[in-house]
C-alpha cells in the first residue's frame, strides 16, 4: 500500500470508535468538536492547501447570502469553476495541491450545490407558506437558513472527509437533533458492514501484486497475446472494485458508528437523499432503523445486477443521487442517451482533466443505447426460458464493458487508454455498435422520447442469483 492509502486507512479506521464517542456529545458540542476534528484533518493532510476548500465555503456563503434566487445555478458553476482552477493550481504559479486536498474538494464540491438547492428550495417553500396559509409539502426541508458557522461545520464534519459518502445538509442537521442517540443501533450495523472488509481488502492487496496496472504500459504487455491482454482487465477492474469495497464500506462503518443517517425504515431513506416520505414517530411500536442515507456501495448488486445502468446505481450511491437530482434534470437534452452522455460528461469533469474519464464515462451511453437495442428487438421475442440465457449473457457482456471502461479510468492518459483499447481491437465498442446495428435492422428498437424510458421507475429488474434485502 502507498503512504497515501495509509493515511487514508488510519482515518478511516480511527473515525469508527470515535463515532460511538460523539453519541455521547450534547448537539452545539457534537457541531463543534465534528468541526474541530474535520478541520484538523484537512490542515494535517493538506496543510496550505485547506485554503482550497475554506475559499469554496466561503463563495458558496456569500452566493446564499447575496443572491439565494440564483443560489442553485451559481453555486454549480462557482465550484465547478473552483475545481478547475484547483486542478490548474500550478498554472499560477501554485503549488500542486495533494491528493488529500483534491479528496476534500471533491466532495465538498457536492456538498456546497446540494447545500445551496436546500436554501433555494426553503426560500420558496417559505413563499408559498405565507401565501397559502399551508404547510410546506416539502419532505425534509431546512426549518431555516444555516449560518457561517453552520455552512463551515457541515463542510468540514470530520465523517466521511475524505473518503465520503456524501449527504445533505439536512441530513447532517438531523445528525445533531437526534434527540436519544445511544438508542439509536450502533455496534450490530457497523459488525454488519464490517464483516467483508477484511476480505476485500486481502483480495485487492494479493491480486493486485499479480496483476499490478503498471505492466499495462510496458511493450512486454502488448506482447503477449491478445486473449491474455483481454483477461487483464477483469483483473484490474476485480482489483478497483475490492479497494473501493473496503473503502467505502469503512467509511460508512464511520458514519453508522456516530448514528449519521439513521432514520426509521418507514422514512424509505435513498442513499444521498435522506427520507423520501413524510414520517412521525410510533410510541406504541419498536421503531425500526436503518442507515440507506449514507449507504455508499451496494456489492452484490454492483457485481451481479444484469445491466450497464443498473451497475450505475449500486456504485457510489450518494454521488449518483447527487447526479440524479442536480445535474441529469438539469441536462441541455430531451433524448434519454443524450441526458445519460451530458451527466456522464459533467461526472468525468468532476473526477478530473484526465482525458481516461472522459473515454471511459462517454462510453456507457453507447453501451446503454446497445442493451436497450438488443432488449427491444431480441429479448422481447424470446419466452422465459430464452430471455433467461439472454439475462445471463447480458450480464456477462455487462462486466466485460465495465472491466473495459476501467481501464481508462486507471491509466488516466489518453494515450495509454488508446494503447491498451488498441491492443484488444476495441472490442466493447465494436460489440455495442453491432448491438444497435443489429436492433435496428430487426426494427424492434424503439426511439427513447424526452422523458427517457417509459416505466423505467417501475422496471423490475431481472438478475442471475439476485438477492433481496
Amino acid at each position: 500500500m502507498s503512504p497515501d492509502e495509509l493515511v487514508y486507512l488510519g482515518v478511516l479506521a480511527a473515525s469508527i470508535p470515535v463515532g460511538f464517542l460523539f453519541r455521547y456529545l450534547s448537539p452545539p458540542v457534537k457541531q463543534g468538536a465534528g468541526l474541530l476534528l474535520g478541520l484538523s484533518i484537512a490542515i494535517a493532510t493538506c496543510h496550505i492547501h485547506t485554503l482550497h476548500s475554506l475559499a469554496t465555503v466561503i463563495g458558496i456563503w456569500i452566493i446564499i447570502k447575496s443572491s439565494w434566487r440564483h443560489a442553485p445555478a451559481l453555486s454549480l458553476t462557482w465550484t465547478f469553476l473552483y475545481l478547475l482552477f484547483f486542478r490548474l493550481a500550478t498554472w499560477f504559479g501554485l503549488p500542486q495541491p495533494t491528493p488529500f486536498a483534491n479528496a476534500i474538494q471533491l466532495l465538498l464540491t457536492l456538498k456546497m450545490v446540494s447545500l445551496a438547492n436546500e436554501v433555494y428550495t426553503f426560500h420558496i417553500e417559505k413563499k408559498n407558506e405565507v401565501s397559502s396559509f399551508a404547510k410546506s409539502p416539502v419532505i425534509g426541508g431546512l426549518s431555516q437558513e444555516p449560518s457561517l458557522y453552520d455552512i463551515l461545520s457541515y463542510s468540514y464534519c470530520y465523517a466521511g472527509i475524505m473518503t465520503g459518502p456524501f449527504f445533505r445538509f439536512q441530513t447532517y442537521a438531523d445528525w445533531l437533533r437526534q434527540p436519544s442517540p445511544q438508542a439509536l443501533p450502533g455496534w450490530v450495523p457497523c459488525l454488519q458492514r464490517l464483516k467483508l472488509v477484511p476480505v476485500y481488502a486481502a483480495l485487492f492487496l494479493s491480486v493486485n501484486s499479480v496483476f499490478p496496472l503498471a505492466y499495462v504500459r510496458t511493450e512486454e504487455f502488448l506482447d503477449r497475446n491478445v486473449f491474455f491482454r483481454v483477461f487483464y482487465m477483469v483483473a484490474v477492474f476485480f482489483v478497483f472494485r475490492m479497494r473501493f469495497y473496503a473503502a467505502w464500506c469503512g467509511a460508512e462503518a464511520g458514519c453508522i458508528s456516530a448514528g449519521l443517517g439513521c432514520y426509521p425504515e418507514k422514512a424509505l431513506s435513498k442513499p444521498g437523499g435522506g427520507p423520501s416520505v413524510t414520517y412521525s414517530p410510533d410510541p406504541s411500536n419498536e421503531e425500526k432503523y436503518d442507515f440507506k442515507t449514507i449507504q455508499n456501495i451496494d456489492c452484490y448488486n454492483t457485481d451481479f445486477c444484469v445491466k450497464v445502468r443498473h451497475g450505475m446505481r449500486y456504485w457510489n450511491m450518494t454521488v449518483q443521487w447527487w447526479l440524479h437530482h442536480y445535474i441529469y434534470p438539469n441536462a441541455p437534452f430531451k433524448a434519454y442517451a443524450l441526458r445519460a452522455g451530458w451527466t456522464m460528461f459533467i461526472s468525468a469533469y468532476w473526477h478530473g482533466l484526465h482525458v481516461g474519464y472522459y473515454l471511459s464515462f462517454l462510453t456507457i451511453p453507447l453501451c446503454i443505447a446497445a442493451e436497450t437495442a438488443m432488449e427491444a428487438s431480441v429479448r422481447a421475442r424470446l419466452g422465459p426460458s430464452g430471455q433467461n440465457i439472454f439475462d445471463w449473457v447480458h450480464w456477462f457482456l455487462k462486466m466485460r464493458a465495465y472491466d473495459y471502461m476501467c481501464m481508462g479510468f486507471v491509466l488516466l492518459k489518453a494515450s495509454d487508454t488508446i494503447n491498451y483499447w488498441t491492443s484488444i481491437y476495441f472490442i466493447i465498442h465494436i460489440i455495442a455498435v453491432c448491438c444497435i446495428i443489429v436492433g435496428r435492422v430487426l426494427k424492434g428498437g424503439k426511439r427513447e422520447g424526452s422523458r427517457g424510458d417509459k416505466g423505467e421507475k417501475k422496471e423490475v429488474e431481472e438478475k442471475p442469483g439476485e438477492k433481496t434485502d
